[in-house]
């Protein structure tokens, strides 16, 4: 009953920036936390940031903050990372997450990739 869509991925330099997109569509509601999540080749998915429906607690892992921004935008149902200063550990497909009452949907992900 909900999907989301990702886009935003490519390529690029150490250095330069990036800013995924998520677009939620069904019954979305209200009530949930949104994030971002990547996986690197033969790694687990891991968390980049979390951000609620309201917009309130972001919340960001250790490896991206100071250079990563989530927020969203409730009007068109979508959910954003910016990425600065981008590195090639950073490499990754990155997967939107939307989470309520212990549901949890994903994106198919968008891929970034990071050169030196």
């Amino acid at each position: 009953q909900v999907r989301l869509v990702e886009s935003g991925g490519g390529l690029v330099q150490a250095g330069d920036s990036l800013r995924l997109s998520c677009a939620a569509s069904g019954r979305i509601g209200s009530g949930y936390t949104m994030g971002w999540f990547r996986q690197a080749p033969g790694k687990e998915r891991d968390t980049v940031a979390t951000i609620r429906w309201s917009g309130s607690n972001p919340n960001y892992a250790d490896s991206v903050k100071g250079r990563f921004t989530i927020s969203r935008d409730g009007t068109k149902n979508t959910v954003y990372l910016q990425m600065n200063s981008l590195k090639p550990e950073d490499t990754a497909v990155y997967y939107c997450n939307l989470e309520r009452v212990g549901t949890y949907y994903w994106g198919q992900g968008t891929q970034v990739t990071v050169s030196s």
